[in-house]
C-alpha cells in the first residue's frame, strides 16, 4: 500500500503542473483577455470592477493610438498591462507563475486588493460546512431507503419510490432551489425562511441557542435543495449494491442455518454492500462541493467557495478565479487518494499493489 500511495502522490504533482499550463495559456493567449476586458469596462461606463485598479489613473484623452479616442491614457494601459503580468515575456510569465503556485501564491485579487489565498481560506469553511451537512442528509435519507428499496424490490414500495427517486434524478438541484425561493421564501406564497445569506445580520447579538436556530433557518432551503438532487443516485447505488449481494451463495448460507433476515441483512449483507457506497465518501463530497454547491451559494448569496468563483468570472478576475481551480483540482486529488485508503481499511481484501 505504501508504494501504492507514494505513486498516487507523485502523480499529483504532474496533474497540478498540467492545470498550471493551461490556466497560464487561457489568462495569457486567450482573446479577450484581463486586459482588454478591463478596458471594455472602463470604456463602457461599467467601473464598478475596475474602479480599484486605480480611477486615478485615467488621464486625458490624447490622440495618439486608439486608447487616447476612447478616452484611456496609455499610462492607464501601462498599468493594466503591468498589473496583469502582459509586460514580460511569456516564458518569464510562466515560470513567475510556476515559482508562485509552487509556494501556493496565487497573488491578489485584482479588484479586492486582497491576496487570494486568504479569501480562499476565508470562504472555505462556508462551503465545506454546506456540503458536510448536506452529505449527512443525503447518506442518512439513502442508505436506509436503498436498503428498504432492496429488501421490498419489486414491490409497490420500490415502484413508487423510484419515481419519487427518478423524478429528483432529472430536476437538477439549482431548479429546486428557485422552486423552494419561490414557494416558502419569496413572499408570493410562504415567507418562513430568509432568502439569502447564511446569518442574521443581528447574529452576533443573539444567545448560543439563538445562533444555532438562526444558522439552521437560514440553511433550511440550500440544504434541501442540495439534498433532493443528491439523493438520488446514491439510494439506486445502495440499492443495487445489496440487491447484488442478496443473491451470493454466502446469503443461501446463512439462511439455511436458520438465520433472520434481519441479521442476514445488517450482519452479513451490510458491510459488503456498503463498501462502495461508504468509499464514494470523499468523492461524493468533492462532487457537492465543488458542482452542485456552486449554483446554490449563487441562488442563495451565500458567501462561499462558489460565490467567489461566480463573482470572479463575472469581473475577470483571473487570480481568485484560476486559483480556487487550482484549489478544488488539489483537494480533488487528495480525496480520490483518500477513498482509495478508505477502500483499503472497509475491505482488507483489496490490494491495490496487487494490480500492478
Amino acid at each position: 500500500m505504501g508504494r501504492y500511495l507514494l505513486r498516487r502522490l507523485f502523480l499529483i504533482v504532474p496533474t497540478l503542473f498540467g492545470i498550471m499550463v493551461i490556466n497560464f495559456v487561457i489568462v495569457q493567449f486567450a482573446p479577450g483577455g484581463p486586459v482588454e476586458q478591463a478596458i471594455a469596462q472602463a470604456t463602457g461606463m461599467n467601473m464598478s470592477s475596475t474602479a480599484s485598479v486605480s480611477t486615478a489613473s485615467m488621464g486625458p484623452s490624447t490622440e495618439s493610438g486608439y486608447t487616447g479616442k476612447e478616452g484611456i491614457s496609455p499610462e492607464f494601459v501601462a498599468e493594466l498591462e503591468k498589473a496583469f503580468g502582459f509586460d514580460k515575456p511569456a516564458h518569464e510569465r510562466f515560470l513567475l507563475m510556476l515559482w508562485n503556485y509552487v509556494r501556493l501564491d496565487f497573488g491578489k485579487s485584482y479588484f479586492q486588493d486582497r491576496p487570494v489565498l486568504d479569501m480562499v481560506l476565508e470562504r472555505l469553511p462556508v462551503s465545506v460546512g454546506l456540503g458536510l451537512w448536506a452529505l449527512l442528509l443525503i447518506y442518512l435519507i439513502s442508505i436506509p431507503l436503498g436498503i428498504a428499496k432492496a429488501k421490498y424490490d419489486g414491490e409497490p414500495f420500490d415502484v413508487w419510490t423510484s419515481g419519487a427517486v427518478f423524478i429528483a434524478y432529472a430536476i437538477p438541484g439549482y431548479l429546486f432551489a428557485v422552486i423552494l425561493i419561490v414557494i416558502f421564501a419569496g413572499g408570493n406564497y410562504l415567507d418562513w425562511f430568509p432568502m439569502r445569506d447564511l446569518f442574521s445580520e443581528n447574529f452576533g447579538e443573539l444567545s448560543l441557542w439563538g445562533q444555532i436556530k438562526d444558522y439552521f433557518w437560514h440553511l433550511a432551503l440550500p440544504l434541501t435543495a442540495l439534498t433532493i438532487g443528491g439523493f438520488a443516485m446514491l439510494t439506486m447505488l445502495t440499492k443495487n449494491s445489496f440487491l447484488e449481494e442478496i443473491n451470493k451463495q454466502f446469503v443461501l448460507t446463512a439462511r439455511a442455518k436458520g438465520l433472520t433476515e434481519r441479521r442476514i441483512l445488517y450482519g452479513h449483507v451490510f458491510r459488503n454492500a456498503m463498501l462502495i457506497v461508504v468509499a464514494g465518501f470523499p468523492a461524493a463530497f468533492v462532487s457537492l462541493l465543488f458542482t452542485g454547491a456552486l449554483l446554490i451559494e449563487v441562488i442563495f448569496s451565500i458567501d462561499g467557495i462558489g460565490l467567489l468563483g461566480y463573482e470572479a468570472i463575472v469581473k475577470r478576475d483571473y487570480p481568485i478565479f484560476f486559483g480556487t481551480l487550482f484549489c478544488f483540482t488539489l483537494v480533488g486529488l487528495v480525496m480520490q487518494l483518500v477513498g482509495d485508503i478508505i477502500y483499503t481499511f472497509v475491505d482488507p481484501r483489496i490490494d491495490f499493489e496487487a494490480r500492478d
